[in-house]
């Protein structure tokens, strides 16, 4: 699954939180969930728990700090894919 695709998911999973169209429409790897999206901390965790259901991996706590932006989603997110 190529970036593209990844960033394709996530758009469909956060798009029930987020609080700024224009952000959620231009959405890339450099938005940031809470600054750009507008997407409250405990919204974010209703995100790391989908993104858990979509694509059967599992996110510790430690990678649930750092998943702040769609950047550090994918990397998360390919990284628990590779190790499947």
């Amino acid at each position: 699954m190529n970036k593209e695709q990844l960033i394709g998911k996530l758009k469909i999973i956060v798009k029930p939180y987020t609080n700024n169209p224009e952000a959620y429409e231009n959405m890339d790897e450099g938005t940031g969930f809470i600054d750009d999206l507008r997407i409250n901390s405990a919204n974010l965790v209703d995100i790391i728990l989908d993104i858990e259901e979509t694509f059967d991996i599992t996110i510790d706590n430690d990678d649930m700090e750092r998943m702040l932006d769609v950047k550090a989603a994918i990397e998360i997110i390919e990284a628990k894919l590779a190790g499947k």
